[in-house]
């Protein structure tokens, strides 16, 4: 794969998940708030992973699972992000370089160790993430692979990055790239409490740099500080072409210009992990809207590989994305 084709390029926090299963004394004990994502320390890290139970460690971070999942559809995919010159680094790189998605950032030599994140899988499939973002929030507009975002059809980034004041300016700075070289760019709020955080400059954002805006429907009720879904659908419709509103069980809304889709959640035997669900959603959208698929269509492939991910433990897919949606569209 070349640069020169590439569908989706992804830029977010590198991290190494650490799945376990937990009850929600642990989530009490641990202070996490739980369904939501807590940065942390190193040390808060290790004092967490001490309490885990039995784990797996697999690469993650929201937009390299985006950039997977795009890659298991058989799209083409590629990946910005940082990643410390030691075990947890080489974990990362490899795997996402395994699972098809192109990866040309050199590892640090030195700084923070690679960023890992704890996710808590309680009974009720619902995951609490406290994320260690380690080299990953050094991420900065001198790590933009620049020839990799002209080449993508969208840039894809996380609301994670917005926490952290280098990779903003490379968030606004990919933004830039991608526009002047006539792509699309996409972002996803990431998080409740990352849209409360920044509510004014995400509202910039949107309505100044972003094409295609991915939320739940916390997430965009939070933005735009109401209880109706209803209300802040008709407000996002003024600050972006397309948006792709996700309800979990409920489906999904799919909004552009001149279209409104509602789209139902794909079915799923048993829900054994939410992780990454939001994540496989973009992945699916992502790859039929660069593969030329009605907005309508682009929610329903969102829908398959969002099911696919929750029925089982961890947010990468155990079956190829692309066989499912060829016998389900």
């Amino acid at each position: 794969m070349t640069q020169q084709d590439l569908q989706v390029a992804g830029i977010g926090n590198a991290i190494v998940d650490v799945l376990s299963h937990a009850e929600e004394d642990l989530l009490q004990q641990q202070d996490l708030a739980k369904g939501t994502m807590t940065l942390i320390d190193e040390a808060r890290a290790e004092r967490i992973y001490a309490a885990m139970g039995p784990a797996v460690e697999m690469s993650g971070g929201s937009a390299a699972n985006t950039m997977v999942g795009v890659a298991s559809l058989g799209g083409r995919s590629g990946f910005i992000g940082k990643v410390r010159q030691d075990q947890i680094g080489a974990i990362f790189a490899h795997d996402i370089r395994a699972a098809g998605v192109a990866f040309t950032n050199e590892p640090a030599p030195d700084g923070p160790a690679s960023g890992r994140c704890m996710i808590l899988v309680t009974p009720d499939a619902q995951r609490t993430m406290a994320t260690f973002l380690g080299a990953a929030v050094g991420l900065g507009p001198e790590d933009l692979d620049r020839q990799m975002i002209e080449a993508a059809q969208v840039t894809y980034m996380e609301g994670y990055l917005w926490d952290m004041p280098p990779a903003k300016e490379a968030f606004l700075e990919a933004a830039r790239i991608a526009h002047a070289a006539g792509r699309k760019v996409s972002l996803t709020l990431s998080d409740p409490f990352c849209v409360e955080r920044h509510r004014e400059s995400f509202l910039d954002l949107i309505s100044g740099h972003i094409d295609i805006l991915f939320a739940n429907e916390a997430e965009i009720m939070s933005l735009y500080q109401t209880d109706s879904f209803d209300a802040a659908l008709q407000q996002v419709r003024d600050h972006c072409e397309v948006a792709a509103l996700t309800r979990s069980e409920k489906g999904a809304v799919v909004l552009g210009r001149e279209e409104v889709h509602v789209v139902d959640a794909a079915p799923v035997a048993k829900v054994a992990d939410t992780t990454g669900a939001g994540d496989l959603y973009a992945a699916g959208f992502l790859y039929g809207y660069t593969a030329g698929y009605g907005l309508y269509d682009c929610g329903r492939i969102g829908a398959i590989a969002a099911a696919e991910i929750i029925s089982h433990f961890g947010a990468r897919p155990e079956a190829p994305l692309k066989d499912l949606v060829a016998a389900r569209l």
